[in-house]
């Protein structure tokens, strides 16, 4: 490998690859080596642009040895066999989310990474926002105290139908393995399990194509329980307009509340469960004390885990999301989709062989047919937001 950069290569040129190329030109110590895509005329295009290799079989960039590191951005079920492939071939790896379509692929691929000396990143560029960092350091600091309650309403990942019909794999069990758990929200669950851990409980209502014509989840209800007894819902749409972004934590010394940019904490003089306990008064309530913090921006998103990902290889650096924290997302993702499946709770850790084959029974039964896929270009940084 060069002592200077990181030979990189890009597999899926559609989408969010599109970006990741872009953000490769703005990094000193990556250069990008090589692109891949089965659409032959896309990644000589792509190449011809970038001055780099083209390719239309990943096996046999892998094979070539022409980078030092993939970042794989094809549709989902692809990361789970690029990536296997490029670990057990030596190379490092940056996988887009979800890492895998279901928990039973996410074991599989992790325990491809026996070689720890190579990098295995996710891109949860969320985790680059500084709201959500002081969020987790409030948290971890214990300033938020024992959680009471946790709400997550993510409702604004509006999609049009043209959205859907732009590819042939949108929003199929065969083609993506879900909706909106497994497209948008995967960034909003990792955040979730990132600052407040795992639950151990979920119930969850998925609507399949309610607002949309497709047959997975466009709309979820979710009920979670935690450990300690905490409660939580999580809400996501990708029909509603114009949408709610609140991330709201009760725990016991106050309420944090992330809402419109906005991150405010009101803390309690003394925490809730003290005070109700040794109150002599019947209506009172603890004293409160608002801050809110300022806070600019939303991080360095994308360009910042990818660079993250080349000072990883090049300098030890410790990776702001290994790869390995994407199986919890996924989890919950499952979790919901299966609970509201089978119309029970589902208790967690998740029994991740039992989703896969009800995963791959809808796939067998789905009688749904895709409209043919409409070609539409659109400006992939608006999906972030």
């Amino acid at each position: 490998m060069s002592e200077e950069k990181v030979r990189l290569a890009v597999i899926g040129l559609n989408g969010i690859g599109k970006l990741h190329m872009a953000n490769v030109e703005k990094l000193d110590h990556v250069e990008l080596a090589a692109v891949c895509d089965i659409v032959p005329e896309r990644a000589q295009a792509v190449a011809e642009q970038y001055g780099c290799l083209a390719y239309t079989d990943s096996n046999a960039l892998l094979k070539d040895r022409v980078c030092d590191a993939v970042v794989i951005a094809t549709p989902h079920y692809d990361h789970t066999t690029i990536g296997i492939a490029a670990l057990e071939s030596g190379h490092h790896v940056l996988v887009e989310k979800p890492i895998s379509v279901h928990k039973a692929d996410c074991e599989r691929l992790i325990a491809a990474h026996k070689d720890k000396g190579l990098v295995f990143a996710a891109m949860f560029n969320q985790r680059t926002d500084p709201h959500y960092r002081k969020i987790k350091q409030l948290v971890d600091t214990g300033e938020v105290g024992d959680f009471l309650r946790i709400s997550l309403i993510i409702t604004t990942w509006f999609r049009t139908q043209t959205y859907y019909d732009s590819g042939g794999w949108r929003a199929t069990w065969a083609g993506e393995g879900g909706g909106v758990l497994l497209n948008q929200c995967p960034h909003n669950l990792d955040l979730l399990q990132w600052i407040c851990g795992m639950p151990n409980k979920v119930w969850a209502t998925c609507h399949l194509g309610k607002r949309h014509n497709i047959e997975v989840e466009d709309e979820v209800t979710a009920y979670l329980e935690y450990p300690n007894g905490c409660t939580g819902v999580f809400v996501t749409s990708t029909g509603e307009a114009p949408g709610t972004n609140r991330f709201e934590i009760a725990g016991e010394n106050g309420k944090l509340v992330l809402e419109d940019g906005q991150l405010t904490f009101a803390r309690n003089a003394v925490p809730a469960t003290e005070f109700l306990r040794t109150s002599k008064e019947l209506f009172a309530k603890p004293s409160v004390s608002v801050e809110t913090f300022t806070i600019k921006g939303h991080g360095r998103q994308h360009i910042e885990i990818l660079e993250n990902f080349g000072d990883a290889i090049l300098e030890g650096k410790e990776l702001i999301a290994p790869a390995e924290e994407g199986i919890h997302s996924v989890e919950l993702a499952n979790a919901m989709l299966y609970s509201s499946l089978i119309g029970e709770p589902v208790e967690l850790p998740l029994d991740g062989a039992a989703f896969e084959r009800e995963l791959k029974k809808m796939i067998a039964t789905s009688i749904y047919v895709k409209a043919a896929e409409k070609a539409v270009e659109g400006d992939i940084s608006k999906s972030f937001t």
